[in-house]
């Protein structure tokens, strides 16, 4: 292990064979996804649905604002329900009672036994699979089909302007007409409809097996939970203590390098800010405010659970309903975190070669309009396109695609696919002299730049699915791209930045920082790449997919163990060097990075990963209490130290208004723990409680999700965001300080502010 270079071949093979696995898994999805058929036929001969219409039905529910307007297969928003677990419980209750009718024609009370062959009777009935692969008929009976009408009914009325469901449509935060043409109400009924059959049916020649692993949780059909994922769940329980124990071992076993011996001074004080690296000051801002507006839009999304149309009793949902408020909240937040990476890597390249290409300074200036154009074009027509509901075209190409975290149209998908390969050439054209000359940072310069190329080049999976995709297909595209592209080679560049600034300033050794950022990047990747698959349990995917799921998603929780133990390693060295103060703020925040690793995506994220876990809470709030740790605590604070580093350099030592920066700081990080604890993780124990006791549907009802419990548990987000709120206020307010500040007192060096700023 002490070989760097033998590190970079164990990297280049786990990569490979990670990758390899991970494609011919997704060509068993494909296999094996739940068939759609060409026709849903009663055995009377009536047509109740055509492959066409299904597949319309997906469009129709995604234009109507998709995984923004619950979930399907547990993937979405939480205040409407999960559509695949609501059509099946309506659908088995309503084909229990007809059939129980039946059962008392006469008049006779029935019988405990009575009743109980009638549930049977029902199970058998819906789990049976008459599928005819051949003809691509699915027959069902007339009772059935009977019950499938009715159904079908309620939710053409709910995506409809029905005045009985009024109130339901506030419940779920649902605008009325959400869908105005009838034929896609139509066809989104039947996409509901064969959602649920997936999710119920067995798979052929497997039985009490279906096509989604048995989720959702659903006594009334049968749907329990498999052995096989309580199995791997163990499995991997024991995999993660197996491998903590590992990591301790042979971190253990290294023993203890010489530490650096901290610089006097700072090294990067007498360093020359290039136009290029000025040029991008502009991003930064613009991160702040973008996180203003994440911030305002996520408020506004958390209080349309409680007042589904209203903001306070202001009819907000007229011009601002709940899909278009989650879709900006979230897609906004991935746009700055992403923006304040992309700075910084435009701003480093220059500093570590030491070098400035020809119209460099213009390309950074081109970048960050054609960014810009994309965020507020892709918001702007998002938002037309749900408001005036232009339709299934519209939505796809131009509009909200209804996909959580990567809703834009897939014409902005294009443009800033195009934006990334751009900034991937502005970043190696300006580190290109330092990865040419031999020295003991190269190393870490290469993995900046290799890992910005799979950013780069991995968003192209963001274009790997159509209108007329599977659903189960878009579902594993669009996780090799939230996953792997932001949780996974973000990550990975932003590791490797993080250790270049430590490493110039001193805290730590080029050829120690050179193996452990590769052999990090070893760990992380091995863990990450097959764990992406956790995702994809309940998606109508393979068992082999839990099986691989389980074991590596619990192995990319070992290197967030020590993660935590480092930066505060880092930072109790940095306290005994006093120019070190001023850059207190920046290595606090990857304090920060490493207590919300630790608590937010690994001990919240092994709560949820496990499949006997996600069985129960896929869709609930506890998900949310892990995303909101992760995104914000890790990346999000991650974003911010580096973008306070870049400052420090952009502006002459005595323009910095630090005492901003402690209560920003405490503010988010106290924030954050308070909306976490207090608000999310309850709500999610007590969804998870009542959906292992009466099944998923009812934890995402309206009993629960308005009950006075939940409602009350949503009220108590509000002192932890009004703090999170006001360490952002501080934030900008430090921004607009550096505005303020004459423009001839800025500093073209990137000189540290001292410990006694101001």
């Amino acid at each position: 292990m002490k070989s760097t270079s033998r590190l970079w071949r164990w990297l280049g093979l786990i990569f490979v064979l990670s990758f390899g696995a991970l494609g011919y898994l997704g060509w068993q999805i494909y296999l094996s996804a739940p068939p759609i058929p060409k026709q849903v036929v009663a055995a009377n001969g009536d047509v109740l649905y055509t492959g066409e219409q299904i597949q319309l039905g997906q469009q129709a529910w995604m234009s109507a604002g998709g995984q923004q307007l619950g979930t399907v297969w547990g993937h979405g928003a939480y205040v409407a329900p999960d559509w695949s677990a609501d059509w099946l419980h309506r659908e088995a209750e309503a084909l229990r009672a007809r059939r129980l009718a039946e059962q008392s024609e006469g008049g006779q009370a029935l019988t405990a036994a009575d009743r109980g062959a009638v549930d049977e009777a029902v199970r058998e009935e819906m789990r049976r699979n008459t599928y005819d692969e051949a003809t691509g008929t699915l027959k069902v009976s007339d009772a059935r089909a009977r019950v499938i009408r009715e159904v079908a009914e309620h939710y053409e009325g709910l995506f409809g302007t029905d005045p009985k469901l009024d109130q339901l449509r506030d419940q779920y935060a649902m605008t009325a007409g959400a869908l105005p043409e009838a034929e896609h109400r139509r066809a989104l009924t039947g996409f509901f409809f064969w959602s649920a059959w997936a999710a119920t049916t067995d798979r052929p020649g497997e039985a009490g097996l279906s096509y989604t692993s048995n989720w959702p949780h659903e006594p009334l059909v049968g749907n329990t939970m498999t052995p096989s994922a309580a199995m791997w769940s163990m499995a991997s329980i024991v995999l993660l203590l197996a491998g903590i124990a590992a990591m301790l071992w042979l971190h253990k076993g290294e023993g203890h390098e010489e530490e650096a011996a901290v610089p006097a001074a700072d090294p990067l004080l007498g360093a020359k800010a290039t136009p290029s690296m000025k040029a991008t000051r502009k991003y930064f801002f613009t991160v702040i405010g973008l996180m203003l507006l994440q911030i305002g839009m996520g408020a506004i999304t958390a209080h349309y659970a409680v007042e589904g149309q209203s903001f306070f009793g202001i009819p907000l949902a007229q011009v601002l309903p709940y899909t278009i408020s989650r879709t900006v909240h979230t897609q906004i937040g991935v746009f700055w975190i992403a923006t304040a990476w992309l700075a910084t890597g435009l701003y480093v390249a220059p500093l570590l070669s030491g070098r400035e290409p020809k119209l460099q300074k213009l390309g950074v200036d081109a970048l960050f309009w054609a960014l810009i154009v994309v965020v507020l074009g892709s918001t702007i027509t998002g938002w037309l396109g749900t408001l005036q509901h232009r339709g299934v075209d519209f939505s796809f190409w131009f509009g909200n695609q209804g996909l959580e975290f990567t809703s834009m149209g897939r014409f902005w998908q294009i443009l800033l696919f195009v934006g990334l390969l751009f900034w991937v050439f502005l970043l190696g054209r300006a580190l290109w002299p330092a990865l040419k000359k031999p020295s003991e940072t190269r190393g870490l310069i290469a993995m900046v730049f290799l890992s910005a190329t799979c950013i780069g080049g991995f968003y192209a999976t963001s274009l790997a699915w159509g209108q007329h995709t599977h659903y189960s297909m878009i579902e594993y595209w669009r996780w090799w791209l939230v996953h792997l592209w932001v949780e996974g080679f973000f990550e990975v560049f932003a590791t490797a930045v993080v250790a270049l600034i430590f490493t110039n300033l001193g805290l730590i050794r080029a050829a120690s920082a050179n193996r452990a950022i590769v052999a990090e990047t070893i760990v992380f990747l091995f863990g990450g790449i097959l764990g992406t698959l956790h995702h994809l349990y309940w998606t109508g995917t393979p068992t082999s997919v839990i099986a691989v799921g389980s074991v590596f998603s619990a192995l990319e929780v070992v290197p967030l163990t020590l993660i935590g133990l480092e930066a505060l390693q880092t930072w109790r060295r940095s306290k005994g060097v006093a120019w070190l103060g001023a850059y207190m703020w920046v290595i606090l925040s990857f304090v920060a990075v490493g207590f919300w690793n630790t608590v937010g995506a690994g001990l919240l994220g092994f709560a949820i990963n496990p499949p006997a876990s996600l069985y129960y809470v896929q869709g609930l709030n506890m998900t949310a209490a892990h995303g909101h740790a992760a995104l914000f605590g890790v990346y999000g604070m991650l974003g911010i130290g580096l973008m306070l580093f870049c400052l420090r350099g952009l502006y002459d030592r005595t323009l910095h208004a630090d005492r901003f920066l402690k209560p920003a700081f405490w503010s988010l990080n106290v924030g954050l723990a308070m909306m976490v604890f207090m608000s999310l993780l309850p709500a999610g124990i007590y969804q998870a409680y009542e959906s292992i006791t009466k099944g998923l549907w009812y934890a995402r009802s309206p009993e629960v999700i308005h009950s006075k419990l939940m409602e009350t548990l949503v009220w108590l987000r509000v002192p932890g965001d009004i703090v999170f709120a006001a360490g952002s206020v501080f934030l900008a307010i430090y921004a607009l300080y550096l505005l303020r500040r004459s423009p001839a007192r800025q500093a073209v060096a990137t000189g540290a502010l001292p410990a006694t700023g101001r």
